[in-house]
């Protein structure tokens, strides 16, 4: 019964390996990690496409299998690296960011790692990794209006990909109507909304709740703030809120107050990486956004994004 604590503790530990490693490294050292973390990213989405080293999971092949360790999945690994890659290039030619021109190869590398994500297909992650390089191509000085231009595009190819799979499709549908269908493609959507409204102001009790074990699908990884809200209630949900805006604030105050361009870019893309994760998560479990897949940062289940965002934060 206490398997899945046991990992969680166990994923929890290598994380703050992880996050004491990269608190304690210079920025020279975070600048040097940048090409090979990169590299390394690129390889893993490839790998992770190939029959006998990607897993297969409801349809979706995200994960390479680790045997005994368990398994690690590769884009949680390309937040990161392209994070630390982005960061070191665009400080060594700010100039060349100046015009679309000399924008347009790093925008091709982000828009790279995040088709190979696409394809596995993980719609929500791939949104994340291009908000992240956008967020930090902004601050790096990109012009506005190239990157208006960029997300534009990225709109439309967004929609393009939500229309052609039906599965995508299916979950849109459900996200503008859920009680349309509550017992097909807006279950999950319709379970969280009762998950919400039964812990009331304080909630059931820690350990109480109803939803996670006979109707609330993915209770523990993608839904678990449905699951917090049912057990601690409007308190818990609102607490837990609170602790990412804190996290915001910590996050882009260092970054205005970083030494120089490259650790303002990379602590701005690191800030953003969580708290976009965080948004995208909490509106899909209360139905303002559609359902996406994506683990809230520090709270779900899941090893590799627990490790890669207590690397991001060290």
């Amino acid at each position: 019964p206490m398997g899945m604590l046991l990992r969680q503790l166990a994923y929890a530990l290598v994380g703050l390996g992880a996050y004491a490693v990269f608190a304690r490294m210079s920025p020279a050292g975070l600048r040097r990690l940048g090409p090979p973390a990169l590299a390394v990213a690129a390889v893993s989405l490839l790998l992770v496409l190939v029959p006998g080293f990607g897993m297969e999971v409801n349809g979706s092949r995200r994960w390479i299998s680790l045997g005994a360790l368990g398994q690690v999945q590769p884009s949680e690994l390309a937040k990161l690296a392209l994070a630390l890659w982005l960061a070191q290039a665009v400080a060594r030619e700010p100039a060349r960011l100046r015009t679309p021109r000399g924008a347009a190869p790093f925008m091709l590398v982000a828009a790279g790692l995040a088709g190979l994500v696409l394809i596995e297909p993980d719609l929500g992650t791939a949104v994340v990794i291009a908000g992240l390089a956008l967020t930090m191509l902004f601050v790096a000085g990109v012009p506005g209006r190239a990157l208006g231009a960029v997300v534009g595009a990225a709109a439309a190819l967004a929609a393009i990909a939500v229309m052609s799979a039906d599965y995508r499709r299916e979950r849109f549908l459900a996200f503008l109507d859920p009680w349309s269908d509550p017992g097909g493609s807006g279950f999950q959507a319709v379970q969280a909304q009762v998950a919400l409204g039964a812990g009331g102001l304080t909630g059931r009790g820690l350990g109480e709740g109803v939803q996670k074990a006979f109707y609330l699908p993915e209770a523990h990884t993608d839904m678990i703030l449905a699951t917090v809200g049912e057990e601690l209630g409007l308190i818990g949900v609102v607490a837990v809120l609170a602790g990412f805006a804190l996290f915001a604030l910590a996050g882009y105050r260092i970054a205005l107050g970083a030494r120089d361009l490259h650790q303002q870019v990379l602590a701005a893309g690191l800030t953003t990486l969580v708290i976009a994760q965080a948004v995208v998560n909490v509106g899909a479990v209360v139905g303002v956004l559609p359902m996406k897949g994506m683990p809230l940062p520090f709270v779900s289940f899941g090893g590799s994004n627990l490790i890669v965002l207590l690397a991001c934060t060290g």
